[in-house]
């Protein structure tokens, strides 16, 4: 793995009501990003406690992969559909790793 691998943690809350829908729409751009350029893991997962809050961990070769990523029509997609579905913002953190 390059030492300019970059890994996101992207955080998702439904509106309430709409949690399902959700899950459905974010299962839908596994398969397309992990058969992309760069594209080292992409997991989508859900809080245990609170099946409203979603989470993909990703894991990309470079930060022009992840930009690329961000540039794909179904990601540009779900990003229409954002005001209808979640209750706030998408937070994103970008991560190096130090150890591992």
């Amino acid at each position: 793995m390059s030492e300019n691998m970059v890994t996101v943690t992207a955080h998702i809350m439904a509106k309430k009501g709409l949690e399902e829908r959700l899950r459905e729409e974010l299962i839908t751009l596994v398969g397309p990003t992990r058969s992309e350029t760069g594209c080292i893991t992409y997991d989508l997962y859900r809080d245990q406690e609170n099946k409203a809050l979603f989470m993909f961990y990703e894991s990309w070769e470079s930060k022009g992969d992840l930009e690329q990523h961000l540039q794909k029509t179904y990601i540009k997609s779900f990003m229409e559909k954002a005001d209808e579905l979640l209750a706030e913002p998408v937070t994103i953190s970008l991560w190096e790793k130090v150890v591992g």
